[in-house]
């Protein structure tokens, strides 16, 4: 994800990873965005024509290509409102490319797509420095998500034993369930899922 650095509480964290199971993988990436942060970070250091703010979005190595392309694109964009533009996103696909190489993800093009709702909620809250509108609405997706899929469970239970395919289907109900539960759990204290690894200790 392309979100800087920010340390947050354990539990906190654990919502945060919640709320990730119920987004779909393709929503999770933005800063390929026009209106993510990594091309926001380099509108500002193009308008105040220095580069250091905009290093962070970028591995070590890649920092003389991103200073020698912002010095080249600051120079082009004297010589008129076109060249502007096109050194402009010239810079923009620079970095956005060399900093999804740094995360190790493919760089497909630089979107104009929007930013997803979650994505957009977690930089805001990153920008006015709070985060309790994140974390109200992640608890409301938890907490909806949850006592769905156990409705499910209890009224599938009803006719569990009344015949196979009842049954079955209240199986398949009780899976979804509790291994969702066990991974928003796992997420939170950092435990293995089961099944995978050790295997985890019950209580009689």
């Amino acid at each position: 994800m392309c979100v800087p650095h920010v340390v947050m509480p354990a539990g906190l964290l654990g919502i945060v990873f919640a709320l990730l199971l119920l987004v779909p993988v393709g929503a999770l990436g933005h800063c390929d965005t026009m209106n993510g942060p990594v091309v926001g970070t380099a509108k500002k250091a193009l308008a105040a024509g220095d580069v250091t703010a905009v290093l962070k979005w970028v591995q070590p190595e890649n920092e003389a290509e991103i200073v020698a392309t912002f010095k080249q694109t600051l120079t082009v964009r004297k010589l008129g409102k076109d060249a502007k533009e096109l050194a402009d996103k010239h810079f923009f696909e620079t970095l956005v490319r060399l900093h999804r190489t740094g995360e190790g993800a493919p760089y497909t093009g630089l979107k104009d797509t929007p930013v997803e709702p979650i994505i957009a909620k977690t930089d805001s809250a990153i920008a006015q420095g709070s985060i309790d509108g994140v974390v109200e609405l992640l608890k409301n997706a938890v907490d909806k998500a949850i006592r769905e899929k156990f409705d499910r469970v209890m009224a599938t239970a009803k006719e569990a034993d009344k015949s196979i395919a009842a049954g079955r289907e209240y199986v398949e109900a009780y899976v979804v369930f509790t291994h969702y539960v066990e991974r928003l759990h796992n997420d939170i204290t950092g435990g293995v899922e089961h099944g995978e690894g050790a295997a985890p200790k019950h209580e009689e």
